[in-house]
């Protein structure tokens, strides 16, 4: 772990985003509400705060830090869903890596919540796929 003890703590963002790719019949369940496991959006914002929040849990030489903020939004889209996620914290280290945690937090989430809508007929899942994970944007101070 590196020694951020001489660090000052400033301000900081970091915004990440993700995409799930799913059916279109599972949109439109998704946005009827309509998935059998339940509110897709609502589990999924929850389970990217915890996330975030678990980061250094999660991912080994990660500081603790207190986080301040953590927005998380949906946008449906043609072919699936796009999540962004935004931390915000005043710390002497970065918020990026708890934002991509909790953008895949909740992309996993919205694959466990539709898998039995995703699959096919041999149980595997072809279509379905989360990709262009990546930091947005990030601010320090």
């Amino acid at each position: 772990m590196i020694d951020i003890g001489k660090k000052f703590s400033v301000p900081r963002m970091a915004r990440a985003s993700g995409f799930i790719r799913l059916k279109s019949e599972t949109l439109k369940k998704i946005k009827a509400r309509r998935v059998p496991k339940g509110d897709v959006f609502s589990v999924a914002q929850t389970a990217a705060v915890m996330a975030v929040k678990r980061t250094p849990e999660l991912i080994p030489l990660t500081h603790p830090i207190s986080i301040t903020s953590a927005d998380v939004r949906f946008k449906m889209e043609q072919n699936g869903i796009k999540v962004t996620v935004e931390v915000k914290s005043i710390e002497k280290t970065g918020v990026e890596m708890e934002a991509l945690v909790g953008v895949v937090g909740a992309l996993l989430t919205i694959w466990d919540m539709v898998k039995g809508l995703e699959k096919n007929k041999f149980g595997q899942y072809p279509t379905t796929l989360i990709e262009d994970i990546h930091i947005l944007r990030k601010v320090k101070g």
